[in-house]
């Protein structure tokens, strides 16, 4: 078994526990990059301006004729994080508003199929590589504003769909049985990104708050598995935590569990405890 790049100095490690060698780099690591680029990079006002600005989801998705990705550097990026003393780059490969960055055959919403015609994740993977930078895959699980099989705002997270003033003839969603379309589509990239762009660091998951609020519809332990199976090296991250073993926490903006967040939406019990359980678990 060959060891990843960003390994080699873990080789030893390496050869007799792949996860371990990755949480030794990744705990001398400290320090990365996180990139966030996509369709909403044209407009300029952040990756959530579909939500916060209710963009229908067909005026949106004209966005990805004028996708160019003139200015993406994979190289560039890879050299500056590297200048700088980082040790791993993430990049949105899909956010929240379903665009990907990459070949993918669930979806001709991504950047192959726009007028850019290039795979994003594939040059920033290899540049990463040539580097010797762990790359990490960011993928949007609680949370999708084009998926036609997402769930509706009512049952999870506001943050789940645009609340929309008008209802958009692209979501299909009606009942739960509808939701497994999704995860479905969620596994498969998964699978295309950790089969098709050599060693991957991790996946880093989000958006936490639909999952505490809905966690019935999220098989977590089957992706933890599905990660694990295809790439034992690979770290997994989800914000604050869903089940305590994600190899670390990525809270963003406080550092603590979102249970007081979740009181204050008025969760039900079963999902503060979760929250409370995962962070305890995860928060060092």
């Amino acid at each position: 078994m060959r060891t990843p790049a960003y390994l080699e100095q873990y080789q030893n490690q390496y050869k007799q526990n792949p996860r371990q060698a990755a949480l030794a780099w990744f705990r001398d690591a400290k320090f990365g990059m996180f990139i966030h680029y996509g369709l909403y990079s044209l407009l300029g006002r952040g990756e959530w301006a579909q939500q916060i600005e209710k963009i229908p989801v067909a005026e949106y998705a004209g966005l990805k004729e004028k996708f160019t990705a003139e200015k993406f550097k994979a190289d560039d990026f890879a050299s500056l994080a590297l200048d700088s003393g980082m040790k791993y780059i993430n990049l949105t490969t899909r956010h929240h508003d379903s665009f990907c960055l990459f070949n993918t055959k669930t979806t001709d919403f991504n950047s192959v199929q726009s007028p850019a015609g290039r795979d994003l994740v594939e040059e920033m993977a290899n540049a990463c590589a040539k580097k010797k930078l762990g790359f990490f895959c960011y993928v949007s699980y609680g949370a999708d504003w084009r998926h036609p099989y997402f769930h509706s705002r009512d049952i999870g997270s506001p943050s789940a769909r645009p609340d929309y003033s008008s209802p958009q003839p692209e979501y299909l969603y009606r009942e739960k049985a509808d939701f497994r379309h999704y995860i479905d589509y969620v596994h498969e990239q998964i699978k295309e990104l950790l089969t098709n762009y050599g060693p991957i660091a991790g996946i880093w998951l989000d958006l936490i708050v639909d999952y505490y609020l809905a966690p019935d519809f999220y098989p977590v332990e089957d992706t933890y598995a599905l990660v694990r199976k295809l790439q034992p090296q690979c770290m997994i991250s989800f914000k604050q935590g869903a089940t305590g073993t994600e190899d670390f926490a990525a809270p963003e903006r406080q550092g603590k569990s979102l249970a007081e967040r979740l009181v204050e939406m008025k969760a039900a019990a079963r999902s503060v405890e979760i929250a409370r359980k995962a962070w305890e678990s995860n928060k060092n």
